[in-house]
Formats: structure tokens, sequence, C-alpha cells
């Protein structure tokens, strides 16, 4: 049985499962090169699968924009015109719940929601809420509280931080949080490493929302610190969110849960989803590759298939992969070379003629097989470069990424190494985490160490990506460290999607060769000495 999630929103996508399994899933941003896009998600899948042979539609959107006379059933032209019918129309937090636990390979689990707001159905007043508690088992999931305005729970936790963020990033850092270059709460999260948080956390706690009203910086200092104070409220907020989900979980089970499973787009906070292993003392944390808005049509599918249909789980560490986007034949990549063969050298390389080329300290973006899913590049849609050099930060930052100078950049490194490098000995596949480095090596790798000591980890394993651990390993051997500078293959617009994106973005940036993994083809904008 083939079943079909779409979703319309700031993150509209869609998806494929076959069977209970992943066939595809992608995001329009990557598509339409503007990010987090509102469009209609049917009619853009119609552009990228066939949809004729789909047996179920679900979607995640609000009732009343779908079937009722809500001022966005426009979104849906397409698919109300078509003779489809949508079976079902999971919650908001549900559909989180359900990305969270069911791609997770965790039998029994406490799952928490943490976001900016979503339409969940028992809401009374059909408030939209920011917060989800939720158990699961098995097949199956459980509400145990959804919060809304007027609840129980502590007033302070239970701040909205999705629109606290996307609040104090427009007004206070003056950062665009929709087109063309979406959400940047990345830069305050990067900025908070050099600030005091301290400064101003007693006016934020009586009121983060009046603060920001009341604040007018002097100096960079004051943004650098309120970025900080932000970060620490958050993180205290975080805090308590998961203590709150351990006493539901006890109340309604009587036991301590052994494990989480998180989404919501503020779980990309990752530094408070680090702190989480120094608070608890859980077996395992889980957050999927796709936890914000882009990853619910996922969770839709997964729970009609699972919950509703009650299909048994099925073990994802077999069947799952991040790499969820449209793959490109070798054909059609090599069509999009030929194409632009007038601006571009071609060679024919190794990957040991790449990582020479790393070596001599060149930046050199990566391109093959599918699209990663979610947010961060995973070594299929990368820029990749040698992480010893501090000059290498800031070379990227300036003149490929364009951005400023105290954004870090992640570490890729090869699971079996990292009790070697981090403080902590944990599985981050998705860069979910951001813990220390290890005092004594931080500077063998001066280029993806945070001012504050800490990196977001990429963890790689053979499972994940063959050719990357590979690659990495071979890199080892050559460099004397396991880990790579990563960072995702774009520069302000959306990770590149096609080949002809990619040339594109390669043309349009400082990085020095663009290597087509899949084929061994290297291009370069002009002839360097062999």
């Amino acid at each position: 049985m083939k079943i079909a999630g779409i979703f319309n929103s700031h993150d509209t996508s869609f998806c494929v499962f076959e069977d209970g399994r992943p066939l595809i899933h992608a995001e329009y941003e990557r598509y339409l090169r503007l990010k987090e896009p509102i469009a209609d998600s049917y009619k853009f899948m119609k552009e990228v699968v066939d949809v004729d042979d789909i047996d179920l539609w679900v979607t995640v959107s609000p009732k009343e924009n779908i079937l009722g006379d809500g001022g966005r059933n426009y979104i849906f032209d397409e698919f109300n015109k078509s003779n489809k019918k949508l079976s079902h129309v999971i919650g908001h937090h549900t559909a989180h719940a359900a990305n969270a636990f069911f791609s997770s390979n965790i039998d029994e689990s406490l799952i928490i929601t943490i976001d900016g707001g979503g339409l969940e159905w028992g809401v009374p007043g059909d408030k939209p809420t920011t917060l989800g508690w939720y158990y699961g088992k098995d097949n199956k999931i459980e509400t145990l509280e959804v919060h809304s305005e007027g609840g129980a729970y502590d007033a302070v936790a239970a701040t909205n931080l999705g629109s606290l963020w996307t609040k104090y990033t427009a007004d206070i850092f003056e950062l665009s949080v929709g087109y063309p270059h979406g959400a940047q709460m990345g830069t305050v999260m990067a900025m908070a490493a050099y600030g005091d948080k301290h400064r101003y956390i007693n006016e934020m706690m009586e009121g983060m929302y009046s603060f920001k009203d009341q604040f007018r910086p002097t100096c960079n200092k004051d943004l650098y610190d309120v970025a900080a104070g932000l970060q620490f409220f958050t993180e205290k907020c975080f805090k308590q969110h998961v203590e709150w989900g351990i006493k539901l979980f006890k109340d309604a089970k009587g036991y301590e849960p052994k494990y989480l499973c998180l989404a919501g787009g503020t779980v990309l906070n990752s530094v408070c989803t680090g702190k989480l292993w120094d608070w608890f003392d859980f077996k395992d944390i889980y957050i999927p590759v796709t936890p914000g808005d882009s990853g619910m049509p996922i969770g839709a599918v997964q729970y009609v298939w699972h919950h509703l249909l009650d299909n048994p789980r099925i073990k994802w560490e077999d069947n799952f992969t991040p790499y969820m986007g449209q793959v490109y034949t070798n054909d059609r990549i090599r069509s999009a070379i030929d194409s632009f063969k007038n601006k571009v050298i071609i060679k024919n390389v190794t990957d040991d003629d790449v990582i020479k080329l790393l070596l001599d300290q060149n930046i050199i973006s990566v391109y093959g097989d599918g699209a990663e899913s979610g947010r961060r590049a995973l070594g299929n849609r990368s820029i990749i470069a040698d992480p010893r050099f501090k000059e290498m930060k800031d070379m990227i930052n300036e003149k490929v990424k364009h951005r400023q100078w105290f954004r870090p950049f992640a570490p890729s490194i090869l699971r079996e190494e990292v009790k070697n490098w981090f403080d902590k000995d944990i599985d981050s596949p998705y860069m979910q985490y951001v813990i220390n480095f290890r005092k004594s090596i931080q500077d063998k790798i001066k280029a993806v160490v945070h001012d504050n000591g800490t990196g977001r980890l990429q963890t790689v394993t053979e499972k994940d990506n063959k050719w990357y651990y590979n690659f990495l390993k071979k890199w080892h051997k050559e460099s004397g460290v396991p880990i790579l500078l990563n960072t995702s293959f774009n520069d302000r617009e959306p990770i590149v999607e096609t080949p002809e994106d990619a040339i594109k973005c390669f043309l349009g940036t400082n990085i020095d060769a663009l290597y087509f993994r899949n084929i061994n083809v290297l291009i370069y904008k002009e002839m360097v000495d062999e």
C-alpha cells in the first residue's frame, strides 16, 4: 500500500511511503530556490512523482483549511480539483510525535513536541498548542497532555519558545524570518557563545515578550548578551519541559521513562538538546532527521500506517535513510555538466585526488545520491574542508556562505572516534546535538571548534553513508584527524537540489571545486596545476 503525506505551510513538503517504508520525501523550497515557501504541496508533488498509484492521502494542515470555508483553501486547489480524497487529517503535534517515535528504533518512550504552535484536535476552543507530551509503545501513541493557553503547566516554562525566537530574531536582531532567506535563529544561537547570559536574564524572566519592546541596544555587546540570555532562558524552559514529561509519564505508567524522543521546530536548538545528556539519565535520546514542520507529512503517514491501521513497527535501522530526496541519474548529472561545459573545466578523478585537494586547503562541494531531508547537509549536498586551520572557517564564512564571522561549522566525525575528541560518546547522525570537544585536542581542529569549546557533531558510520564513511577513513589516514568541516551546499538560499543547482551555486561562490562523487568527476572554474 502506498500512502502519500502532503503538507502546506511555511515548510511545504510531501512524502510517499510503501508498506510503511519511505520512498521519497521532498521539500518545495529546494525546488523553488526560496526558503520556507507556502504553496500547494499536491501541485508540487505532481511535478516530482506519479500520483496515480497512491492508495491513501493524509495531511496535517488545519481541518478548516482543507474541508471547510477557511481562507487558505486555495492552497489545496489542485487536490480539490482532482478525483483524490483525503483519508485522514492528523493533528499538528500528533504528527510531530509520530515522526519522532516511529522514525526511531525505540520500543517504548516518552515523546515531547515543542514548536511555535499548531492545531491539535481535542484542545478546548481549538487553540493552537506549542507543547505536547506523549507515550509511545510498539505501534501506538498515547497523548499524556497538550498545552494550550490556560493549562495547568507552569506559566514561565510554557512560554511559546518558537514564537519567542521568531520575534526576537526579527525585532531585536533584525534578521529575516521569511523570504528570501528563511528563519535565521541559528545566527542568534551562534551569538550566544559570546555574550553574558546573566546580564538580562532577570528582565527576561519577568516578561520575555515585553522585554523586546523595551530593549534598545547601544553596542554589539548588548546584542550578544541578549542572545546569551535568550538561549539561557530557553534551556531553563527545555529542562522543565522534560521534567514535566517525566512526571506525566510516571503518573500514567508508574515508572520513569528510559528513553526520550523529540520533535518540533524548537528542538533544532541543538545547544539545548546537547545539554539534555547532562541534565538527564536517559539510555538514549532520539531526534529525527526532519524534526520541524517539513517532517510532519512523514509523521502523519507513519501515524496512519502504524497507529490507525495497526501495522507492526518497522525497524528503521534496516529500512530508513536520511537521504530521502529525489535521486538524479548519472545521465542527468552528465547532461547538466555538459550544459555548462563552456564555463567549467572537467576532470575525471578519484576520492584520493579530492583528499589531496583538501590537504592543500581547497574548499570542495560534494554532490551525490539522494538529497538529505531536513535542514542539515550530511555528505550528499555538502561543502567540505580541512578543519585544522582556523583561517578556513573565516574563509568559508566570508567568501562562500557570505555570513557573519562568528557562525560555526559542523564537524563530521567517524563514529568510533567520538570518544577521543568529545566529552560524550553519543550518536548524532543528523547533527542533533552540540557538545563539548575535549580541551586537549581543540587546537588540532580550530575551524570546527566554536569559541565556547563546542561543536554540533555529525557522527558517520558505514551504514549511515558508505561513501562518506570510507572517504573520512582515507582522510583520517592522510591528515591525522578523523574529522572534516561540513556545511550545507548553498549560499543563503536552500540547499542545492538538482545537479544544475549545484553547478550554479558553485559558479556563484568561491568554492574551489565541485565533486560529483557518483561519477567521479570534478569541475573547476579554471585550470589548476597538476
